[in-house]
């Protein structure tokens, strides 16, 4: 086992490699721990190359845990929690609960699935492999149902798994295995990524529905699910109950099982409400803050569009209620950008731009990181709440920016030598690429050497 300074500095390295390099990686190094090879440090590297993976969606070797997963993979989460959602599971969960299976629940068949999809994918015999792992699902699903029938079951099974948590999790996995065949009837009509959710799709995955709502009726409400995390615009998801419901207003889903996916949509608008209401100046880091609020406005602006929201209904009232929330925190930093932008462009009102001494990089770095946020949120702040507030401040930075940048010209021509202006140069550059566009950042470099050559 790699000491922790060198699993560090391994899962940066490995954290930034190429793409497809970390792809041929992580597959040489699961096949490598397939024929129980011993050298390497299999974990340590795969925990370094799993960022690049997810970003990059890049295929996975399929190993014998993830072929039993694949039915509900689309339901793991890596997100923290307090309370148990219908519908998302934790991926901490998964290794206990493979544990509790191979060691408690069915020893002798986890071990012959585990011995023979090892042969099946080192000999390149995916659909065999793929054949056994389908054969096993409903086994595990059986025991897992037996185990979790009783009282006594369920709280021999916290005790196995570490919480209740993870014995929902445990049933919902149940529920999902048995319904594995329809999961793979999913998977082909939408690998994922999928660009758009159209008609012609949505109408595929309904045959599917249909079927499933017949066979195993309490699995058909998490095909929404496992759609939605294979889009690359998740609220899309919502056509499908949109579809089923022959409604187009949130009326007759928000209240009946599909209405999961809309539940767990708003449930992340609540996680990136919580994460924005707890940040803070003057510890906050702009470009997290401005991906957060941005992924909230997208959401919350095309759930409505996708369904008609009524102010007096369920989704409605939470919708409006955590816009006003987010907007209440996006002002209050609107409104403080132009104190923190101006200590780092110190002015006096008589002489205009003070560069008598140096600026703290405390202060030029506070008076960027409110220019990035009040720039960046320029294109979402009306579907968050807070445009006035936005457009105040983006009107005053510009100002003081506009009058420094003057200022700063002049002091150059003035006094080319002078290490303050030199300074404030570079950072004004900076300021004026975000704020106005990258042709004036150009056009005041411009300025500056042609201020230093007439000096």
């Amino acid at each position: 086992m790699l000491s922790g300074d060198k699993t560090g500095l391994l899962k940066a390295f490995l954290g930034n490699l190429p793409g497809q390099a970390a792809a041929r990686l992580a597959m040489a190094v699961e096949v490598d721990r397939l024929m129980d090879g011993h050298v390497l440090p299999h974990q340590d590297i795969l925990d370094g190359l799993r960022p690049v993976l997810r970003r990059d969606h890049y295929e996975r070797a399929p190993t014998p845990l993830r072929l039993f997963c694949r039915p509900f993979q689309d339901l793991l989460t890596c997100h923290p929690r307090t309370v148990k959602q219908k519908g998302v599971i934790a991926r901490g969960t998964l290794v206990p609960v493979w544990n509790w299976i191979s060691q408690t629940l069915l020893p002798g068949e986890t071990a012959q699935y585990v011995k023979e999809t090892k042969a099946h994918v080192l000999n390149h015999r995916l659909d065999a492999a793929m054949s056994c792992a389908a054969q096993f699902w409903p086994v595990v699903a059986n025991a897992l149902n037996q185990a979790l029938s009783t009282e006594a079951g369920r709280q021999a099974a916290q005790k196995s798994l570490g919480d209740a948590f993870a014995v929902a999790d445990a049933r919902e996995m149940a529920l999902l295995l048995t319904i594995g065949e329809a999961v793979e009837k999913v998977e082909a009509v939408l690998p994922p990524p999928v660009q758009s959710f159209n008609e012609q799709l949505v109408w595929q995955v309904r045959e599917i529905y249909d079927q499933l709502i017949k066979s195993h009726p309490d699995g058909a409400p998490y095909l929404p699910l496992i759609v939605m995390s294979r889009l690359v615009r998740p609220w899309e998801a919502l056509r499908l109950p949109l579809a089923l419901a022959r409604h187009t207003d949130e009326t007759l889903i928000s209240k009946t099982d599909m209405g999961l996916v809309g539940e767990v949509l708003f449930t992340r608008m609540e996680e990136l409400k919580t994460a924005i209401q707890q940040t803070r100046h003057p510890h906050f880091e702009a470009e997290k803050l401005l991906e957060q609020a941005r992924t909230f406005a997208d959401l919350s602006s095309h759930i409505v569009k996708e369904i008609e929201l009524k102010r007096e209904g369920e989704w409605g009232k939470r919708l409006l209620g955590e816009r006003v929330q987010i907007g209440k925190v996006m002002e209050t930093f609107m409104e403080r950008s132009g104190r923190e932008f101006s200590a780092g462009l110190p002015m006096h009102k008589a002489s205009g731009a003070d560069f008598n001494k140096p600026i703290a990089a405390e202060k030029r770095d506070m008076a960027l990181r409110y220019a990035k946020l009040v720039a960046g949120s320029r294109h979402f702040a009306a579907a968050a709440s807070f445009a006035a507030k936005q457009k105040d401040a983006n009107d005053e930075l510009c100002g003081i920016l506009r009058r420094y940048n003057e200022d700063l010209i002049k002091k150059l021509k003035a006094d080319p030598q002078n290490s303050v202006a030199i300074a404030q140069f570079q950072l004004c550059t900076e300021l004026t690429t975000l704020l106005f566009s990258e042709e004036e950042a150009e056009l005041l470099r411009r300025r500056g050497r042609a201020a230093s050559a007439a000096a």
